[in-house]
C-alpha cells in the first residue's frame, strides 16, 4: 500500500513538473535580469515579453545590468 502511494506521488510530481509554466510576472525585475540566458527555449518568448514590458520602469542600475546581460538573450 505504501509503495503504491509513493509510486503515485512520484508520477504526480514528475507530470506536474513537465507541464508547469514559469510565471515571470511574479518575479522581481532583479530576478528577471539575473536569469537572462538561463530560461528554457520554450519559455523564452514569454520571458522576453515580460522583460521588455519592464524596461521603461527600470532604475538606472537595473538598466545597466539589463544592457550588460542582454547579450545572453537568444
Amino acid at each position: 500500500m505504501i509503495r503504491t502511494g509513493l509510486t503515485f506521488f512520484f508520477i504526480l510530481l514528475l507530470s506536474s513538473s513537465l507541464y508547469a509554466k514559469e510565471n515571470f510576472s511574479e518575479m522581481s525585475t532583479q530576478e528577471l535580469i539575473a536569469i537572462m540566458g538561463y530560461v528554457k527555449a520554450n519559455e523564452s518568448a514569454a520571458f522576453q515579453a515580460e522583460l521588455k514590458r519592464r524596461v521603461p520602469t527600470m532604475t538606472p542600475a537595473e538598466k545597466e545590468k539589463y544592457k550588460k546581460n542582454s547579450n545572453k538573450l537568444q
